[in-house]
């Protein structure tokens, strides 16, 4: 018997002036075979900017036929990939749709070559969601990468920064815009120091329906850093909660559809489940609202989080309905089960999308501040989704699959719709809370982990209201069932916002006016720095002459 070790492959050598190139995709496989010619123009494109330079590509991966696209989508398989690359070859992560980031951080967390992530400047699947998603994980990892973004790989900033990577390794971009916050208001201080000491003595809880949605590795926050927020996790299970639907009475879903309707809401319905929104769906969808909020109640939970895309995506139809709702005070009421008591009557109960625990901590805090402040504490994340320039200014889309609460919208739940999500990442369907978020003042925000622990940055903007036609052309080209918010950053280009920020959501809360906006997120700032966090304002500095902030 022979029991000498088997002979090792020799390792990939690496080859000059020469880029590996990796995809990561989708979990789904009709999402995978639906974006792939993007995915393909963009490599079209990306190696010719490469060839004007003298450098040519290796796909570290094939297109496989049988599958019909060139992705990799799986974590096995990433990390098999990953064995065939020279460990010190410059590599690049190109991305022209939403990708799994777990597939690919095995091997780039181990990778000692420069790595470039990189995405086509498009709304369409969209590849800029899954890069900030991306980054978001490497820069939790500590893992040194640079980033950049275009609309056809032809433009200065690209070709500069193409440039400038594949001389050095690394792309400097501009980040003058992000300041350290250091408590310039007293009275902010004061209220802030007495919520955040409230929430230490009393402690919360986020209930999460299993952890770590569509391999979103950055939307994880570890017990230990989050506890010493005050903040604990009650780790909830999705087939508890499709259990719970299941004992929801029609007549109560339909209680709750009828407040929806008396409201002006409209369900465009339809009778093909494949390709329609159907009466079945809205009513599952209902059913589980009332379950989340029973299930919230029993374990006492100050915010939920449902991950859907894993496990319940095969079960019942979307959860967006459902998660713009509870994100609102003003919601159809739900009793206990032996209707004694309406349940957070009058409130809002926090829901983070996708258990993105980022999201989570932020809305919490919001949450109590807007609230203090005696301001509606209706927030939501939204993905960070594209953006142009109109009338010379430019311009976000942010996006989101339909949890934005209706209080948001131009008109409320007058001016909410309720489309079928699309079949290739909702098979059993379910319809959005789609509307136009109305004009206003904005704080938006975004925790995020950082090697060194907990972060958040915070800015102001305003939410624009658009002509109908520009508002449309711009759903055509993202996702037309979605809600959407049309934003101007205050004193934060297009470029910094990419560069700085660490994740695919930015989450959006209402002020009445600017200084009332200056206010709410100074207190919010102060909130988060005496909680822990290493606090950093972007863009436009707060008006320090701001006054009239309220006391417990």
């Amino acid at each position: 018997m022979n029991d000498s070790p088997k002979p090792q492959p020799e390792p990939p050598v690496l080859q000059p002036r020469t880029v590996y190139l990796v995809a990561s995709g989708d979990l789904r496989l009709t999402a995978n075979q639906t974006c792939w010619p993007a995915q393909l123009a963009l490599e079209v494109q990306l190696e010719a900017a490469l060839e004007r330079f003298g450098w040519k590509i290796i796909r570290a991966h094939r297109l496989d036929e049988t599958l019909g696209h060139g992705f990799i989508s799986s974590q096995r398989m990433g990390m098999d990939v990953f064995m065939d690359i020279p460990q010190d070859a410059p590599l690049i992560v190109a991305e022209a749709v939403w990708q799994y980031s777990h597939h690919v951080l095995a091997g780039l967390r181990d990778h000692r070559g420069p790595i470039l992530t990189l995405a086509n400047w498009s709304g369409q699947w969209p590849g800029l969601v899954g890069l900030l998603n991306l980054n978001g994980g490497l820069s939790k990892m500590g893992v040194a990468f640079s980033s950049l973004w275009s609309i056809d790989f032809t433009d200065d900033f690209f070709v500069n920064g193409l440039q400038q990577w594949l001389e050095s390794g690394v792309v400097n971009h501009d980040r003058t815009h992000v300041r350290d916050f250091e408590g310039e208001l007293s009275a902010a201080c004061e209220l802030a120091a007495e919520l955040a000491a409230q929430l230490k003595r009393e402690k919360a809880f986020i209930g999460v329906f299993d952890e770590g949605c569509m391999g979103m590795y950055n939307a994880i926050i570890d017990d230990e850093l989050l506890n010493t927020t005050g903040v604990y996790k009650e780790r909830l299970s999705q087939s508890s909660l499709y259990a719970e639907m299941q004992a929801v009475p029609d007549s109560e879903a339909r209680a709750a559809w009828q407040w929806l309707l008396e409201r002006g809401m409209t369900f465009k319905l339809g009778f093909d489940d494949a390709n329609e929104l159907t009466e079945r769906q809205v009513l599952d969808q209902l059913k589980m609202y009332i379950a989340a909020l029973r299930i919230a109640d029993d374990f006492g939970c100050d915010a939920i989080g449902i991950q859907y895309q894993q496990g319940l995506k095969d079960l019942a139809p979307a959860s967006d309905l459902a998660e713009g709702l509870l994100n609102n005070p003003s919601r159809p009421p739900v009793t206990s089960r032996d209707g004694s008591r309406e349940l957070y009557a009058g409130l809002a109960l926090p829901h983070f999308n996708e258990v993105d625990e980022g999201a989570a901590l932020d809305a919490l805090v919001t949450n109590r501040v807007w609230t203090a402040m005696k301001l509606d504490p209706s927030t939501t994340l939204h993905d960070l989704r594209w953006g142009e320039e109109y009338n010379g200014e430019f311009v976000w889309v942010f996006l989101i699959s339909g949890a934005a609460p209706a209080s948001h919208f131009t008109d409320g739940y007058a001016g909410a719709s309720s489309e079928r999500q699309p079949p290739m990442y909702f098979r059993l369907g379910g319809g959005s809370l789609k509307g136009i978020s109305k004009p206003g003042e904005i704080v938006w925000s975004r925790v995020y982990v950082l090697p060194d622990g907990l972060h958040v940055d915070l800015g102001r903007g305003r939410a624009l209201e658009l002509p109908l036609a520009e508002t449309e052309r711009r759903w055509r080209l993202t996702t037309p069932q979605w809600p959407i918010l049309h934003a101007r950053l205050y004193g934060v280009t297009r470029n910094q916002m990419m560069a700085q920020h660490k994740a695919n959501h930015v989450q959006v809360a209402y002020a009445p006016d600017d200084a009332t906006a200056d206010q709410a997120l100074t207190v919010k700032a102060a909130m988060f720095a005496a909680l822990g966090l290493q606090v950093h304002l972007c863009g436009t500095a707060i008006d320090p002459a701001a006054e009239g902030i309220p006391k417990l």
